[in-house]
Parts: structure tokens; C-alpha cells; sequence
């Protein structure tokens, strides 16, 4: 069974894959073209995916040997997943790994943004300290301030443990379902997502992305968020309206904006919300620590090695496949 993986993974995912005797190919130059990435999949029963390579009807139609997709990530709205189920073609993911780093990074950035961390470091490489100022550039505390998760999944349930447990922030959440563990042991409110959006100290979004909820956070809801609230966002660009946070930002209805993702992303050198002074955006690293990427190679060769073997992924996006 042939393996096409589009960059290298950790090591140990690659030596899974050999000692179960599959065929891997890896391409030299990484750096491939569309046409050349649909090439190598053509040829390939089974795709080892990185990155955000969209997996919709006319990839399927191109591409009739495949047999089952394995992302490399727990993400998978860059699949289409019933196209996939039509095919009888399961699709793997690497759910849990990631979701403490991930959340250490909503963690990092929350607190960036509180003590406005990116704009004194600009000033320090600036050499730009100045005099002591006991007015300029003022941050704010977190302790006993609420926050609000969107999607109090495994990445959300951490981020607010360590808020919890850190600040001794207030916990208020909105997801399609009760979760009653963080209910339980973290205090955690069900509310509204209207009452979300109006109470939170702290707004971060931790929920899948789907396509109805594109520029779900825009200028109507900035708008009632508080004028000292911080949105933080590691989940999805396409979430929140980056036109209209950039508003939100420069004209200070919010406090300031936190993003490891962007809309789009990678972002345009020239958006303007990267001259602003509340800000702090990474390039998409919740997932970048050894430990995480470690783990998600060994789940997406588990899911590979299952397939091979005639079993059910073990960590499956669309397990509905299998019935």
C-alpha cells in the first residue's frame, strides 16, 4: 500500500509506517505545486495530509485510487466529509495531542494582549524605553475577570482549567451541548452565545470550524462586546471578520485582539491590523512543540497502519464511514 506524505512529519510517525512494511513517498522539494501535489495523490492509496490542502468533490473525482486520508491535524473542515462517506473513504485525524499546547498558546496570548507584551518588546528593539510614563501604555489584570469560551471542547476545557487555576477567572461558555465535567469541577456557566459576547472579560474561541459560521465574530458583535474585553482567537481565521476586528481594535471597542489564526492566512504583509499596538498574532503554532508534534505523527500512523490492516481508524473524523 502506497503512502504519499506532502512534507515530513516527525520521525517517529515515518518509522511506524516502515516497520509496518508501507510504502512512503515523501517528495524532495516539499515546496510542490497544486498540480504536482494532485500527481502524487493520484498515484497513492492512502494520503498522509499537512497543511490545509482542500479535499472537496472534484479532488475525489480526480483522484478515484484513493482509499483514506489521514490528516495531520484535528481539524477537518478542509475535508469534505460526505463526499468521503459517499467514497466509503474514512478520514483520520490526531484529536487530544495538541490540546495543551494549543491552549498554552490562547493562555500566551491572552496575557500578551492584557500587559501589551508585543508593543513593549517593539519599543525595547526599538530602543525606544523612554521615561518612566505612569499613564503610558497601561495593561490590566486578569484575577477574578470572566471568561468565555466558544466551544468548550478538550482545547477549550484546558484553556479554561488554567485560567481557573491561574486567575481565578470566572468560567462562562457556549457550545451546542452541556459540557458537565467543567460544570462540575471548573464552575463553568452554559450561557447564551448573546450573553457570551456582552459578559466576557476574556472571549476565546476554541470550537470546529464550519462553513455557516464564517465571520461568526463581526462588527455586530464587537460591538456588544465590553470596550475592555480581550477576543482570542486559535482555532480558525475564518471565524471572525478581520475588516471588521481591525475596526473594532482601532477605534476601541475592545481592549485588543489575540491570533495564532488569521482571515485569511497567511496574512497579507499590508493588513493594517498589524500596525496596531493592541495586538499580538502568531503564525498558526498552537500545535508547535515537540511533545504535540511528536504525538500527532504517532496518531496519524496509527490511523494509516489500522487502515492497512483492514481495522477501523482508531482516531476517525467520520466514523459514520464504517457503518
Amino acid at each position: 500500500m502506497k503512502v504519499f506524505i506532502n512534507k515530513r512529519i516527525p520521525e517517529i510517525g515515518i518509522k511506524m509506517l516502515e516497520e509496518a512494511g508501507l510504502e512512503i513517498v515523501i517528495p524532495e522539494n516539499e515546496n510542490i505545486s497544486h498540480e504536482e501535489w494532485l500527481k502524487y495523490c493520484q498515484n497513492a492509496d492512502v494520503i498522509l495530509n499537512v497543511g490545509q490542502n482542500k479535499y472537496e468533490k472534484e479532488f475525489f473525482e480526480q483522484c478515484p485510487n484513493v482509499k483514506a486520508i489521514a490528516l495531520y491535524s484535528v481539524g477537518f473542515d478542509h475535508v469534505d466529509i460526505p463526499e468521503a462517506n459517499k467514497r466509503s473513504i474514512p478520514v483520520g485525524n490526531t484529536p487530544d495531542v495538541l490540546s495543551r499546547a494549543t491552549s498554552d498558546i490562547a493562555f500566551l496570548l491572552m496575557q500578551s494582549v492584557a500587559r501589551r507584551a508585543s508593543y513593549n518588546f517593539q519599543k525595547v528593539k526599538e530602543n525606544n524605553w523612554g521615561d518612566f510614563d505612569p499613564l503610558h501604555a497601561l495593561g490590566q489584570e486578569l484575577y477574578g475577570k470572566t471568561l468565555g469560551i466558544f466551544g468548550l471542547g478538550r482545547i477549550g476545557y484546558e484553556m479554561a482549567e488554567k485560567c481557573r487555576k491561574a486567575f481565578d477567572m470566572k468560567i462562562i461558555y457556549h457550545n451546542r451541548n452541556h459540557n458537565r465535567e467543567a460544570e462540575i469541577k471548573l464552575d463553568a456557566k452554559y450561557v447564551s452565545f448573546d450573553e457570551l459576547i456582552s459578559q466576557s472579560d476574556v472571549l476565546s474561541i476554541h470550537a470546529n470550524f464550519k462553513d455557516e459560521q464564517a465571520d461568526l465574530f463581526n462588527q455586530s458583535v464587537f460591538e456588544k462586546m465590553k470596550t475592555d474585553a480581550v477576543f482570542i482567537n486559535t482555532a480558525r481565521g475564518g471565524f471572525h471578520n478581520q475588516k471588521d476586528l481591525y475596526h473594532a481594535l482601532a477605534e476601541k471597542k475592545i481592549w485588543g485582539a489575540g491570533l495564532d489564526v488569521t482571515n485569511p492566512e497567511p496574512i497579507l504583509q499590508d493588513d493594517p491590523i498589524l500596525d496596531l499596538s493592541n495586538v499580538c498574532i502568531l503564525p498558526h503554532i498552537g500545535s508547535a512543540t515537540v511533545e504535540a508534534r511528536n504525538g500527532m505523527a504517532k496518531l496519524a500512523a496509527k490511523n494509516i497502519i489500522a487502515f492497512s490492516n483492514g481495522e477501523k481508524m482508531p482516531y476517525c473524523a467520520n466514523p459514520e464511514v464504517y457503518e
